[in-house]
């Protein structure tokens, strides 16, 4: 079965047409006139195993917000369609990645109740052309849009860039091993029978 998503959302703001596939091997194709924030889009989908195409057209001309708020939405959307009923996957997923000089864990569970839970603290303002405040926006987008609990704690904090990039590959980890199938799990892994 073939796990994966193609989604348009259209507002005033923000015009997105993403692709997703779980079960990819990586490839991207990310345009979202943001630069710093298509460099993050594409490590996620190379470190997940993940196959991403984005097409982004936002209001630039106020801010980043609306592309990357909007663009969290989607993915949260694709992610939730891609993964199906749940039925034989893990669920649960963590990862603590190494960026440097910096250290950040992230752990998720898919189970259908959305929260967003992060300690991270920029040391800057902006990175490139992306607010950092965004890396918290776009993520928490993320998690209700994907009705995942998504949590991020930085262990060992340093320069932005890399904070930035830890955050984006540790999910994409964290991600590749909650929705990964295990033969031994019978239906939906949840006590509930429903997730």
């Amino acid at each position: 079965m073939k796990r994966s998503a193609d989604i348009t959302r259209t507002t005033k703001e923000t015009d997105i047409h993403m692709i997703f596939d779980l079960d990819g091997t990586g490839k991207t194709s990310v345009k979202t006139g943001i630069g710093f924030f298509d460099h993050m889009l594409e490590g996620f989908s190379r470190h997940g195993l993940f196959d991403l195409t984005v097409n982004a057209e936002g209001d630039l001309h106020v801010d980043c917000h609306h592309t990357i708020e909007d663009t969290g939405i989607v993915l949260g959307s694709a992610i939730r369609q891609a993964v199906g009923t749940k039925e034989g996957i893990r669920r649960f997923g963590s990862c603590i990645l190494p960026m440097d000089e910096t250290l950040v864990l992230c752990a998720i569970d898919l189970g259908g109740r959305p929260y967003y839970q992060s300690d991270v603290q920029f040391p800057v303002e902006k990175i490139g052309d992306m607010d950092t405040e965004m890396v918290r926006e776009f993520f928490y987008a993320v998690s209700y849009s994907g009705m995942m609990n998504l949590h991020f704690k930085m262990l060992s904090p340093g320069n932005g860039h890399h904070m930035a990039e830890a955050m984006f590959k540790a999910f994409a980890r964290a991600l590749d091993e909650a929705t990964r199938y295990d033969e031994r799990v019978q239906g939906i892994p949840s006590t509930k029978g429903v997730i």
